[in-house]
């Protein structure tokens, strides 16, 4: 096991200052450096001084704010995703179901960052509908470590990764996809979004299982998000949608519309596919070593922002943990 003190060598904090897209790139600095198996600067390795011969000892150029600019554009975080922070994603207020599991996304995301170097690789995999802030914790997360701890990043959509590597395929070599995976096997920390979003064919399964198992034996952090929940989640969701369910039969109010729509959802949920489906089973219990599992509840925020009104969460009392924004 690698100890800390170790790890903390590979790596010089130089604070938590963002990107600065409008910066000029000097010639000699055009693009960022392979960094090598550990991750450390190629030139100073780590120290924060680097030796040029005839010159001396200098400030190494990885703590200039062009050498973060060229990490983030490295990275490949879609613009949209780019603004994103751990302290701009937003927690609704109280003890909903909702405002609960953001809360607990939001503490697990803050462990990462603050614990990246002793998690010796362990990741995240963050579960929930479309629009509940799964990609921008994911994004948060891998900005805020190129920030402090200038790791080599990339962030990658499910599908477009594959997409590339079948488009690099070459018939003659059949090597070529190699090219494509290699930064994906070599980044110090991969966001993968949309986990399972493509068909589940043999190819996928074996080239996630590829690139899974060599983070994962490299001890390289990842970070997944994906739509598919799993069967005991699924079985749990639908059990608190019957419980509701009931209520409103039972209710003296005009219930109709609100019976309709949670008996749809808990079609939806009976009839969809869950993760494992999509990625197969070894795939999956990979995963779980890899990776902590965290359930994000919530309405879709894109919908939200859309008609102009806040959404609304089923209660969970029982459920205490603190909202903030």
């Amino acid at each position: 096991m690698t100890s800390l003190k170790a790890k903390q060598n590979r790596f010089h904090v130089v604070g938590n200052s963002p990107p600065n897209a409008d910066s000029t790139v000097n010639q000699d600095r055009d693009s960022a450096p392979d960094t090598g198996s550990e991750g450390a600067c190629p030139y100073c390795f780590g120290t924060g001084m680097e030796v040029v011969p005839g010159v001396g000892a200098r400030r190494c150029r990885c703590q200039s704010p062009d050498y973060r600019e060229r990490l983030f554009r490295a990275a490949r975080i879609p613009p949209r995703y780019q603004h994103c922070t751990l302290a701009n994603y937003d927690v609704p207020v109280g003890d909903s179901k909702e405002a609960t599991s953001k809360w607990i996304a939001k503490r697990e995301a803050q462990i990462v960052f603050e614990s990246y170097l002793e998690l010796e690789g362990r990741g995240l995999l963050l579960v929930g509908d479309v629009g509940v802030g799964k990609t921008h914790l994911a994004a948060a997360i891998l900005t805020e470590l190129i920030n402090t701890y200038q790791v080599r990043g990339l962030f990658y959509q499910f599908g477009a990764l594959l997409k590339k590597i079948q488009d690099s395929y070459n018939p003659v070599s059949q090597t070529s996809e190699l090219k494509v995976l290699e930064p994906v096997f070599q980044a110090d920390v991969l966001v993968l979004d949309e986990l399972g979003s493509s068909k589940p064919t043999d190819w996928v399964r074996d080239t996630m299982m590829q690139i899974i198992n060599t983070r994962y034996n490299d001890k390289r952090l990842t970070i997944f998000t994906t739509n598919y929940l799993d069967d005991l989640q699924v079985d749990t969701r639908v059990s608190e949608l019957k419980a509701i369910l009931e209520r409103h039969r039972n209710s003296r109010t005009n219930s109709a519309p609100q019976i309709e729509i949670v008996e749809k959802q808990i079609k939806k949920l009976l009839s969809g596919e869950v993760l494992e489906d999509r990625i197969g089973s070894a795939l999956r219990s990979r995963l779980y070593e890899m990776c902590k599992t965290v359930v994000i509840e919530g309405a879709d925020y894109r919908k939200t922002i859309g008609s102009g009104r806040a959404p609304k969460a089923e209660s969970a009392s029982s459920q205490n943990a603190p909202g903030s924004r």
